[in-house]
Parts: C-alpha cells; structure tokens; sequence
C-alpha cells in the first residue's frame, strides 16, 4: 500500500511538473519575438502551427527526423561514434525498463496477459535493458572524468542524474540478488503458492531449489539424490513454472546473487532486502517526480526540438512560435559540450576565465535571464560578455546533436541584455558586425541604443579635454603607458616618427571629407597620444572603434608599428576602464 500510494503521488508531482514546464515554454521569452503576444497567443498559434504541419507534406520531414535523429540519434552518431554509443544505451535502455518495468501493471501485463516479472522473456529483457544503461553511465562516467575534454564543464545536475541512476540501477540488482539467494523469500513462495503438505515433498522442492536455483538453505546443503530432484522437479512445475524461471537468465541479478552468497544467511536475517526495497522504490520515486525539473527532463524537450527546428522556416513561421521554440531549446541541451568543443571564441575562455563565453555553460544563465531571475552587475557582465565574444560562426549550431539553433538563440539573447542598458564596448568594435548585417531584425531605435549607451560610459570614464586645451603632465597617465608598454600585442607604439603613413592607408579615413571631425583622432595622432600618455583622448576617439581592423595600416608602416594591434590593445584598456566601474543593476527578462 506504501508503495502504491508513493508511486502515484510521484507520478502525480511528474505530470504536474511536466505540465508547468511546458506552460513556461509559452511564459518566457529569450528575444523579441512575440513581445506582445500573450500567453494564450502563443499556445494557440503552436496548436495551428502543430495542425498545419501535421496536414501537410511536413508530415513526411517529421517521420524522417523522428526515426533518424530521435530513434537512433543520427545527429550524435556524426559528432561522435562513443557518444552515440552512450546516449543509445542510456535512451533506449531507461525507456525500455521504465515501460517494461517501471510501468509494468499500466504497459507490459496489458501487451502480455501471461506477464509476470521473473519469467522469461521478462526476467531476461529486464537485466538486458538494465545493463543498456549501465554501459551508458560508464561512457558517460569516462568521457567526464577520464579523457579531460576541453572545455568539458561538469555541473551539479550532471553529477545528480549519474546518482541517482545508478542507485536506482545498483539497488535493484542488488535486490533481486537478496531475493534470488533468500530462504525466508522462498518460504513465503512456498506458502503462498505450493499446494504441498508433506514433508518429504516439501523437502524435495527445496533440494531442487537449492540445487537450480540456488537458494541458500540452512539445513539442506548438495549434493542431492536424483530421485529427490526429480521429486522437486515435478512439484516445481506443478505449483512454481508457471511464475519463476531459473535466475542464471537474469545475469546481472544473478552474479549479484553469487556475491552475496557467502553472507547470505546473515542478509536473510537482517532482511537486507527489505531495506533495497525501500532505497530502490524511493529511488525510482524521486526520480520520476524530480524529472521534469532536472537535467534528464532533455528526454523529452529534445525531441520536440529536433522536430520543430526541422519544420520551423525562421523566415516564414510566426513570431510566436519562434518564441516558444527558443525557450523550449533550453529545455533540450543535454549539456553535452559538443557546442563548446566546437566554438570558435572558446580559446578565449583559456585567457577570460569567464564560462558564459563556452556555449554549453551560457544555457544555464540564459535560462537565469528567461525565468526573470535577478542578477547582479556581476553576473551580467559576465553574461553580456560571453553573449558578445560569440563569433556567430554557427559551428555551435551545426554541431548540436538536439538542433538547438544556438546562433540565433544567441542573437536574441544579447539583443534583450543589451535593452537593459548595460555598457557593452564590443557594440562600437568589429564583432558587432553580424549585429549590423542583421540589422533589419532590430527596431531602429533598439539598435541605435546600445551604441550610444557605449559611449556615454567611455565619457564618463574619461576626463574630457576641449579642442583647444593644451596638454600638460597633468593629462599624462604613466600607468597608462606602462600597460601599453608591456603588452605583446601593443608594445611597438613607441617606434612611430608620426610619418602618416598609417592614416592615409586606411580606408576608414579615406571615407570622410573631414576626417578629422568625424573621427576625433586619425590612426598616426591616436599612435602619438599613446606615446604621450593621453589615453583619455583616445577612448573618446571615433577611430578607435571604427577601425576596421583590416591591417593595411600596419601592413605599410615603415617603422614596424604593429599598428592595428595596438588599436586592439587599446580597446582591451579602455574596456577595462569602464567595466571597472561600479554600476548596481539587477536584470531579469521575464515575459
């Protein structure tokens, strides 16, 4: 009673938790899209988009991909041969004993009228699906721990679902094996369905018990005469064939059983097993109430990503459903690290010891940002920076094996940070070039915003020097030219004899009749402020961030100044200078 009354509360908190995390798909939002649309909107228009795909010729794409990439995980197998491996074994191997076994009374007895779990097939298939998932657990167990993968991450909640799925897995063989080696679980057998009275006979079926079955008995010990074996062996068959094969066709139970042998009247006694039975049941209770709250809820959000990212037209689908998909894709990361072993900006990580730059850790802050989650400066920045060193080099998107389109995920993402107001310096440089290119996908004034939320912070962290004001030591900044002067990247400022060289090489200078004006300082008066020390002139300076960073400035310079890198360096100081001042925010983007 326990344990049915256990059972259904569990299955009662997973499908209220199943519920709630669908409902947030239609809740939450990661960009733009449907920034009007209210709750009800959205599920509406996934339903019609559901209905009109599945009456048309996306049926076909749908079958497709369901078979290939849900079934037999098609995407993983071209990633990764060992990986395709693990998640076969640990997909196919927990559904199956979940609906073999877990499920057995709502799926197996009504497939199979004659089903009882220590029969065969049953008792076989059950220790053969149970094995899938170990092999899988070990794999996965090996590549996190042993080969030390780059830019693998480890997170609490991987470390969660490998427990919890392996005691769930070790209990339970370790009590099949109690039982299979138990003289008091026999005795109850015995009473409950052997039709015997006679002592001999009784005595017969236990010989035959112990000697095929291998029970361990107190008072019977081999070897035993034939005729008492056959003896046993009719009365088995009479009262115990029908529900108990021989338990060498458990295998995994089975080698339990041989290990507990030597201990087994001392476990009997104790009624070791019944304490297995509590820690397995308990086991599988909290994991199915907790799944859809945890990591492994991927089981189910991955394959409605795989589906939907194969139908979904960014161009043509309404924004609604965009909107919905983009949540939902958070749900689908596996946190499997193939985006990060993938990604372009990830050598960064190795100097930035920041892991929102690696695309399988931003996830979890995005997910942060999404429910509406306060965040400090701290952790904003952090955000916004690992949002903004992405290369948009779509290597992420083409390795994920759930088909999260993460390029475009986090392309909405860093547009909704950046509505927050936060200063971000890499808007003004070269990487926000695919920001421009997709321009038409931002409302003007949204886009414009950013930039000029750049600069006010480069203003305000810079003392401001009129056009006509003579530079005395006192605008001299020592530290300033002793960091320039110690970076590889920036060192050879010093060589430049002011020739003008660089300034008429570069084409953003050749692009305005008065350059001067429009750009504040050309590239050789930006090279002879650093040697002057006047880097408050420089960061306010338009060329700084409008350089293009095509290196034919540095290519001509008769003096060897590297000169493009040293405008790089000095946009790493100048980033430096305004992310180190304090700015208190707290930032959610709940819907």
């Amino acid at each position: 009673m326990f344990f049915t009354v256990s059972f259904y509360i569990a299955l009662a908190i997973f499908i209220l938790g199943l519920i709630y995390k669908i409902a947030t798909w239609f809740r939450y939002r990661v960009g733009a899209e449907a920034r009007d649309t209210s709750f009800m909107g959205r599920v509406f228009a996934a339903l019609k988009g559901i209905i009109s795909t599945l009456f048309s010729v996306k049926i076909v794409v749908l079958l497709k991909v369901f078979f290939l990439d849900v079934l037999f995980q098609i995407r993983t197998l071209r990633e990764s041969p060992l990986r395709w491996v693990m998640h076969l074994c640990l997909f196919w191997g927990f559904m199956l004993l979940f609906l073999w076994h877990g499920l057995s009374a709502i799926f197996t007895a009504k497939l199979f009228p004659d089903y009882s779990a220590t029969v065969n097939p049953f008792f076989f298939l059950r220790n053969l699906f149970g094995l899938l998932v170990i092999i899988g657990l070990a794999i996965a167990a090996y590549r996190r721990f042993v080969p030390k993968l780059p830019r693998l991450k480890t997170s609490p909640m991987d470390h969660y679902v490998m427990i919890i799925i392996a005691v769930i897995m070790v209990s339970g063989y370790l009590l099949e094996g109690t039982k299979m080696v138990s003289h008091g679980r026999y005795e109850v057998m015995v009473e409950d369905y052997a039709d015997v009275d006679d002592d001999e006979a009784l005595e017969a079926l236990e010989s035959y018990w112990v000697k095929e079955f291998r029970i361990v008995s107190p008072t019977l010990k081999g070897p035993f005469d034939d005729e008492v074996l056959e003896q046993g062996l009719e009365i088995h068959e009479e009262s115990c064939a029908a529900c108990h094969s021989k338990p060498q066709s458990a295998f995994l139970s089975y080698a339990a059983s041989r290990a507990i042998k030597p201990i087994a009247g001392i476990v009997d006694r104790a009624h070791i097993h019944v304490g297995l039975l509590y820690i397995h049941f308990m086991a599988c209770f909290i994991g199915l109430a907790y799944l859809p709250f945890s990591k492994m809820f991927h089981m189910f959000a991955s394959p409605v990503s795989l589906l939907a990212n194969a139908v979904m037209d960014p161009e043509k689908s309404d924004p609604a459903n965009i909107a919905t998909r983009q949540v939902m894709e958070l749900d689908a990361c596996t946190h499997c690290g193939s985006c990060s072993l993938r990604c372009s900006a990830g050598m960064a990580f190795e100097e930035i010891r920041n892991v929102n730059i690696l695309p399988s850790e931003k996830i979890a802050a995005v997910k942060a940002l999404a429910k509406g989650k306060a965040l400090s400066e701290r952790e904003l920045r952090d955000i916004q920076e690992g949002l903004y060193l992405c290369t948009n080099c779509h290597r992420c998107t083409v390795a994920c094996p759930v088909g999260i389109n993460l390029q475009d995920l986090w392309f909405n993402v860093r547009e909704t940070v950046l509505e927050k107001g936060y200063p971000e310096l890499l808007t003004l440089s070269p990487l926000s070039f695919y920001r421009g290119l997709r321009r038409d996908k931002i409302v003007e004034d949204r886009y414009r915003e950013p930039l000029l939320v750049a600069r006010k912070a480069l203003a305000e962290a810079c003392r401001a020097i009129e056009a006509d004001e003579t530079i005395t030591d006192a605008h001299i900044d020592n530290l300033f030219i002793k960091s320039l002067a110690l970076s590889n990247q920036g060192n050879t400022f010093s060589y430049c004899f002011t020739c003008t060289t660089c300034t008429s090489a570069c084409p953003v200078v050749r692009n305005f009749e008065n350059p001067r004006e429009a750009l504040g300082l050309v590239p050789h008066q930006i090279i002879h402020a650093a040697i002057v020390g006047v880097g408050d002139l420089i960061f306010r300076a338009n060329m700084l961030w409008d350089c293009l960073g095509c290196y034919q400035c540095q290519e001509q310079c008769p003096q060897g100044v590297r000169v493009t890198d040293v405008l790089y360096e000095l946009k790493n100081i100048a980033m430096k200078q305004v992310n180190g001042r304090p700015k208190k925010t707290q930032v959610g983007m709940k819907s």
